[in-house]
């Protein structure tokens, strides 16, 4: 078959793939996405951030049904399984697809689906298994293939009891006890999920406090809330060896502990996706964890070869993924739009959840600059007394003297989506970024986001 030649060739078509392609589509150039899989979305859409969220979602509800006493005038407590739970994911999962498949086809771009390998630095051969092979040739490159767990040696994945993120999603039973070793964000998520199921958890980490990166006073709500769930949460333990057998998993820690469940959860990490795409042929050599090093414009060692997503590490969200991929291909089509992503607000959606943005008291702290702290908690608001979710807390760090918006924190009920009202303030100008924003902008009654003018107010009032 002849070769087909594009002005841009987009390997995956997860966040970062959609965004660079139908960035540069829209900007008149000729696009191709190639995906490994037969389906589009990448694993945001099939193993990552969908399921779990649908997941967490349909527990949080259940939650609500068997706490609230208004429902039990309905009936009894209700329990469901996680495969119950797995098929409303799925649900959501056909109709992200439909939908990216949709915006392939009226941006007219080209969707080819097989493994890409590189021939040469223009041209990528695309392989599978049910037919023959096709070239195709790009001026430009755009790597968005994603990551996948971390499967360190020692670990056997075949087991039906030890599962990764991804493999977790074909659980077909609800286990009575569950070990996850690793309290990074996936870990801490499923195990909020499972908690949440009436699972009996076991959350494991080697480090000696769970999202070192969160400021210190969220991360300690989380450790609690996570105890108070059920969870087990056990720090600054590693893994020695892992033993299955027919009715459990052991995992035995370096410091001589040895736990059993019905089914262990590795969290520990996750790699990029760049084993078998010829890399080597063309000169691009990843970094032990598969990940790919990029300049400010998101190019590789190889100028017209762009790389973005979770295939390049930090942050590894999929809302800096797009972002990442959109920059890639504005500074590939030349329109003077490009910057690198760097204002992320960080999204855990624990039960509660969590979002950031900004500096952390420790932070603050370490580098001498002098803040103070404004605090609204969400019990003492009355949105949160009329929804029933009264866990929580907004948290607003400011400068001292200039009033200066230095970092905020949420830690609640739709805390994702609260913190991007202090993210738009952050980002203006001068004086405009100021604490002072919140008391002088009348917020609707009862909202969520008045936690901004009651914790504005509980700042400034110190400074009093």
């Amino acid at each position: 078959m002849a070769d087909l030649h594009y002005d841009l060739v987009v390997l995956g078509s997860g966040p970062a793939g959609e965004g660079a392609s139908i960035n540069a589509a829209k900007h008149g150039k000729r696009v191709a996405v190639v995906e490994e899989h037969g389906v589009v979305g990448g694993a945001c859409t099939h193993m990552g951030t969908i399921p779990s969220k649908a997941l967490r979602h349909s527990v949080r509800q259940i939650i609500e049904f068997n706490t609230d006493p208004m429902f039990r005038t309905i009936g009894e407590p209700r329990w469901f399984s996680f495969p119950q739970l797995l098929a409303r994911a799925a649900d959501v999962i056909a109709k992200q697809i439909q939908l990216r498949t949709e915006f392939y086809s009226r941006n007219r771009v080209d969707l080819y689906f097989g493994q890409a390998v590189f021939i040469d630095e223009h041209t990528v051969e695309i392989h599978r298994e049910d037919k023959a092979s096709r070239t195709i040739r790009g001026d430009h490159f755009v790597i968005a293939t994603g990551s996948s767990p971390y499967r360190p040696p020692g670990v056997d994945f075949d087991h039906p009891r030890v599962y990764d993120s991804d493999t977790i999603l074909r659980l077909d039973h609800t286990p009575r006890s569950l070990i996850i070793y690793g309290a990074g964000v996936i870990g801490c998520e499923y195990a909020s999920i499972f908690t949440g199921l009436g699972v009996k958890v076991d959350l494991i980490d080697q480090h000696d406090e769970i999202l070192s990166f969160l400021d210190g006073e969220i991360s300690d709500a989380l450790s609690y809330h996570l105890r108070t769930n059920g969870a087990l949460v056990r720090l600054s333990e590693k893994w020695e060896r892992i033993e299955a057998d027919n009715r459990k998993v052991h995992l035995h820690l370096e410091s001589g502990k040895r736990l059993k469940a019905d089914a262990l959860l590795w969290a520990n990490g996750r790699a990029g996706n760049t084993a078998g795409m010829g890399l080597e042929a063309i000169g691009l050599t990843p970094d032990t964890r598969g990940r790919l090093k990029v300049d400010e414009f998101y190019r590789t060692e190889l100028p017209h070869i762009y790389a973005a997503g979770d295939v390049i590490g930090w942050p590894s969200l999929a809302s800096a993924a797009y972002d990442q991929g959109r920059a890639a291909s504005d500074h590939l089509v030349d329109n003077g739009k490009a910057h690198f992503v760097t204002d992320v607000a960080t999204g855990i959606y624990t039960i509660p959840e969590i979002s950031s943005i900004g500096r952390t008291e420790e932070d603050l702290t370490k580098a001498c600059v002098p803040y103070e702290v404004g605090r609204a908690f969400f019990k003492n608001t009355a949105r949160a007394q009329i929804v029933g979710e009264e866990v929580g807390m907004l948290k607003i760090l400011f400068h001292a003297e200039t009033l200066e918006i230095l970092g905020i924190h949420c830690f609640g009920d739709r805390a994702s989506e609260i913190i991007h009202i202090g993210q738009a303030i952050m980002n203006q100008p001068g004086e405009a970024n100021s604490i002072e924003y919140f008391i002088h902008t009348t917020f609707n009654y009862p909202t969520m986001a008045e936690a901004f003018r009651v914790a504005a107010l509980d700042g400034l009032n110190r400074l009093l």
